[in-house]
């Protein structure tokens, strides 16, 4: 039977049927639905007598007469009759409750009617629930309405009738005849379409008039009528037609949408014709045996979208029909899901979608709009390579996963002279005992290292490992089944538990026996059971027996680079000043003692070369230099040389030579910066034109990074023909030359900006010469890019802490840098300002505002850095700009460091104590602490041992005196909370004891806006 469009006509004006039912056959409609048609009492649900018609109609004769004569007018039209009967009830002082006898009862026989109770009830007989004759009866009315021409039957009146009545009705009826029984189940409860499925029903029908296109009940309800039989949409009450025609058209699109059939009344079609006639059609074309419904978004999505599937499993569908509804009538919005493939939610392996009218699916849905796409399965893919059972046998059972440290595919960094905890999880099927050992080698090594693991619990393991040289390392982990090592512990539980042990002591001689162990073998043959046990679970018999036994299948993982570097790369004070603001390198020298007493350890210079003339900048980045303004050191060459060179104005090669020594006899390392970039002026755009791209005007693109424009440098094509690797080796060369000058560490400028694949290559060679060389980046730039940096090489880098100015953005920020993977190879230098970043905080802050940003840099990371003039506290900005008013990077500047209200005495001994405390050596191992004012950061950082914390509360409030209560972290040496721990206050050198959890703190910013405290458990100290 062809999917039902139903014209549903309830009020029977006049008697002239011809042009209503050829209106109903022009809109594609195929059945009329009369209701009432039999005589009612003035109730469409109560049937006074199903042997008459209703006077209405216009037409005389008995009820078949009637019902014939209907069908006739009918048939021309392509139109099957519909007749409604009701099964649960009739009217009780009708005829057909008198003939129905005792298949029916009256309930209610009061004067007095139940409000709770439906109205109809009042006035009805019901079907009684033993009635066992009511399907015979039912069928035999049903058959002769059929006999006389009625096509279908619309069965109302299910919810009182007894449980298996209606299949019974349906399968009486279908013995006599083959009209269609569509069953009315709006407002019926789900649990009973349990019992219409498999009742042989050719149609139910879909609350689609009462839904608005988001609640899920729909999807739901449309998912239990789909067990039943096809669902026939309602798409609106007669009594309540929809206002517009544009929420007709919705309605109707819902309708075709949703369910495989129409069920409409007659005058809804006024206005929406067309729509009528292409909803029908559309019906017939996607004539899809919906046997699941699945809903893909949820309610509130601005756009609904259902799942029609073929197979009551989704996992059996083969085609399926997607419904999209943007509920949204005012805007377009985005398919909210995939449709190819489906989305996993719809629960089949459906794709290709396509429109009915087979064009593709848009990406977005105009405002309002219904669309369906139909979907057919996916083929899975087959994988055409063989496994031949003979490989997957000599694979090993043993399984090693989950290792750290590791960064799949570098190297993970490490610092000399510390262990290296490894850790996996090693396990195998069964219950044997396994045994695990950690190797490890240096580059160029063949032969490995190696260490037991030991089980943590849980299938984790753990073993260490020292690296004693800077350089790069591997390791791997190699696991086995313990063959003896599982006989050896079956002996010993099942001794301890009493259990005869003899078959097992000789499988454990017989065991030894295969291993050549002959003496050992003799020994177990001249001892008692007792003596056996021990000799077998003995330590020296295991060790006797490692050093023996051939590991049967033993698992390797694979190889594990670790970068090993010396101890700068992970703690460090640094220091940066321009040398031409002193004079030359020989005044840099008389400066040096003034840098180490702060406590720095490593002097880094921006560029030293010198400067090309063309497009120089003059003072705060003016386009017009002043005859003597130096210009940037960052547009580097000029006609004195390019990156291998030393700006004429400093000194000399032998002068820089000396300030290296200098700098190294007072504790100081130099820095450089190595900045990939050249003035126009460069030696290399007269040597090697080839490197730089050209515009179509021949000039060459200056650089850029907007806003900012370096109108004075221009940028090397690293991938220009002429340019690989001639330019890359050249680049590498100026490392290597300053490398033999002495310098071991390179802060690079912007290396986000240039290939990641030549930092990789250039790292490696540079340090395969020369391990000790640390390389800072300067990458100011996305997450991705900082850690992809990490991972190719860099040492350290540049962080966001700048531009993290509260408590809760510098825990996450730190929690993120030393929880997450990124905490095995990236290292965070943090710097409080640079010549380029005069930041937002301190402008505004005052002496208070660096004292904080001090504290925090040089508590939180082993690696943090200033830029001179930061410890006289200069502010002075380009007004609404990061950037610093008559900037060093233009100009020269003298400063007088021992102006008032400088914090000279609180960075040195921000530097004493890092290098007394090795807690504040690294990033890592930092803990948040509660501290109950929003203002108010407590963190700790326990010692290797954890022995003692270094604990700090920095207030972020550089104006007003900031007090928190806080939680000091007894918890951590498991002491209750009123234990007491020793404290010793090292900026204000005093020492005392806090009994409790729970202490205070105030923080003033006109004295120290921060606290460093040492803390141990009371008693623990010597």
């Amino acid at each position: 039977m062809r999917t039902p469009g139903i014209c549903h006509v309830e009020d029977f004006h006049g008697t002239d049927w011809r042009p209503r039912l050829a209106r109903a056959a022009d809109l594609g409609l195929d059945h009329v639905c009369l209701n009432p048609f039999l005589t009612r009492r003035n109730d469409p649900l109560l049937i006074s007598d199903l042997a008459k018609p209703n006077p209405g109609l216009g037409i005389g004769g008995s009820i078949e007469d009637v019902v014939r004569e209907m069908a006739a007018l009918c048939k021309p039209q392509g139109l099957g009759l519909c007749l409604d009967v009701v099964l649960d009830r009739l009217a009780f002082d009708g005829a057909s409750a008198h003939e129905a006898g005792d298949l029916f009862e009256r309930r209610y026989q009061s004067d007095v009617v139940d409000p709770r109770a439906e109205g109809s009830i009042a006035h009805a007989v019901t079907v009684r629930p033993d009635a066992d004759r009511i399907a015979s009866w039912w069928a035999s009315h049903l058959v002769r309405l059929a006999d006389a021409g009625a096509a279908a039957f619309r069965l109302q009146g299910l919810d009182l009738l007894p449980a298996g009545a209606l299949r019974e009705i349906v399968a009486a009826t279908r013995r006599e005849s083959a009209c269609a029984l569509w069953a009315w189940t709006p407002g019926l409860a789900w649990a009973k379409h349990s019992e219409l499925a498999g009742a042989g029903l050719d149609g139910v029908f879909a609350s689609t008039a009462w839904w608005d296109g988001r609640a899920a009940w729909y999807g739901e309800e449309l998912d239990s009528l789909a067990r039943v039989a096809p669902a026939i949409g309602v798409v609106a009450e007669a009594r309540s037609l929809p206002a517009d025609t544009a929420a007709r058209r919705r309605a109707l699109r819902l309708a075709v949408a949703t369910t495989d059939g129409l069920f409409l009344p007659e005058d809804f079609a006024a206005g929406v014709e067309d729509e009528v006639r292409r909803a029908t059609t559309d019906l017939q074309r996607h004539r899809l045996p919906t046997k699941c419904v699945r809903r893909l978004t949820g309610s509130s999505a601005p756009v609904t979208a259902l799942a029609r599937l073929d197979a009551a499993d989704p996992r059996q569908a083969q085609r399926g029909l997607v419904v999209l509804i943007n509920n949204d009538l005012a805007a377009d919005h985005a398919v909210p899901v995939s449709l190819d493939p489906l989305d996993p939610v719809g629960g089949a392996v459906l794709g290709e979608p396509r429109l009915l009218d087979g064009r593709p699916v848009p990406d977005r849905l105009q405002p309002g709009e219904v669309l369906m796409a139909e979907l057919a399965a996916v083929d899975p893919v087959k994988d055409d390579e063989s496994h031949p059972a003979s490989a997957a046998v000599t694979r090993s059972p043993v399984v090693i996963d989950r290792v750290v440290p590791q960064a799949p595919g570098f190297a993970v960094r490490r610092i000399v002279g510390r262990p290296i905890a490894v850790e996996a999880d090693i396990f195998a099927d069964g219950h044997d005992v396994l045994a695990a050992e950690l190797l490890w080698r240096e580059a160029g090594e063949s032969e490995w290292r190696r260490s037991p693991m030991a089980p943590l619990g849980n299938d984790r393991w753990r073993g260490s490992m020292m690296p004693r040289r800077v350089g790069r390392h591997f390791f791997t982990i190699e696991a086995w089944r313990d063959e003896f090592g599982s006989l050896s512990h079956a002996l010993e539980v099942k001794s301890h538990a009493g259990v005869d042990v003899t078959v097992d002591i000789a499988d454990a001689v017989a065991y030894l026996r295969r291993l050549g162990l002959g003496e050992l073998v003799a020994k177990l043959d001249r001892a008692d059971a007792a003596a056996a046990v021990r000799l077998l679970t003995a330590a020296d018999t295991h060790h006797l027996v490692a050093a023996t036994e051939v590991r049967h299948l033993p698992c390797r993982h694979p190889e594990i680079a670790v970068e090993v570097e010396r101890p700068q790369a992970e703690f460090a004070s640094w220091y940066e000043l321009f040398p031409r603001s002193l004079g030359t390198f020989n005044d840099v020298v008389a400066h040096l003692p003034r840098v180490r007493d702060m406590g720095f350890d490593v002097l880094y210079f921006p560029p030293i070369h010198p400067i090309g003339t063309t497009n120089r900048k003059g003072r705060n980045n003016t386009l017009k230099p002043a005859p003597d303004d130096p210009g940037s050191p960052y547009a580097i060459g000029a006609r004195d040389g390019g990156h291998d060179a030393i700006h004429a104005a400093l000194g000399t090669p032998e002068d820089f030579r000396r300030l290296v020594a200098a700098a190294r006899e007072h504790g100081l390392e130099i820095a450089l910066d190595f900045a990939i970039q050249c003035s126009p002026d460069h030696p290399w755009l007269r040597q090697h034109p080839e490197w730089f791209r050209r515009r179509a005007d021949g000039s060459i693109r200056f650089a850029e990074n907007p806003p900012k424009k370096y109108e004075d440098i221009v940028n090397v094509d690293f991938y220009a023909e002429g340019a690989m690797p001639e330019l890359w080796v050249a680049l590498r060369d100026v490392v290597l030359h300053w490398a033999d000058e002495g310098v071991r560490i390179f802060r690079v400028d912007n290396p986000h900006t240039k290939p990641l694949p030549f930092w990789e290559w250039m790292i490696a060679d540079v340090r395969g010469r020369h391990p000790d060389v640390i390389f800072l980046a300067e990458a100011f730039t996305r997450p991705a890019m900082m850690y992809r940096l990490a991972k190719v090489g860099f040492s350290q880098s540049y962080t966001y802490f700048t531009w993290r100015n509260n408590k809760g953005e510098i825990a996450d920020y730190l929690r993120e840098l030393t929880t997450t993977d990124v905490a095995d190879y990236y290292r965070p230098h943090f710097f409080v300002n640079t010549p380029d970043i005069n930041p937002y905080f301190l402008q505004s802050s005052g002496r208070a505002g660096f004292l904080i940003r001090a504290a925090l840099a040089a508590t939180l990371s082993g690696l943090w850095g200033v830029y001179s003039g930061f410890e006289v506290c200069e502010a002075a900005a380009l007004p609404g700009r990061e950037e610093y008013l008559d900037s060093e990077k233009y100009e020269a500047r003298r400063r007088d460091f021992n102006a008032p209200g400088n914090i000279v005495a609180e960075i040195t001994a921000l530097n004493r104590l890092r290098r007394l405390h090795p807690a504040l050596h690294s990033h890592l191992g930092v803990r948040f602490y509660n501290a109950f004012n929003d203002q108010v950061l407590v963190y700790g950082k326990p010692s290797p041992d954890g022995a003692e914390m270094i604990l700090v509360a920095v207030s972020f409030d550089p104006h007003h005196a900031q007090e928190a209560s806080f939680e000091v972290p007894l918890w951590e040496w498991r002491l209750p909370d009123n234990g007491a721990v020793e404290v010793e206050d090292l900026m204000r050198n005093n020492r005392f004891v806090w009994q409790g959890k729970v202490q205070h703190v105030r923080l003033d910013p006109a004295d120290l806006p921060f606290a460093i405290w040492r803390i141990t458990p009371m008693g623990a100290r010597p």
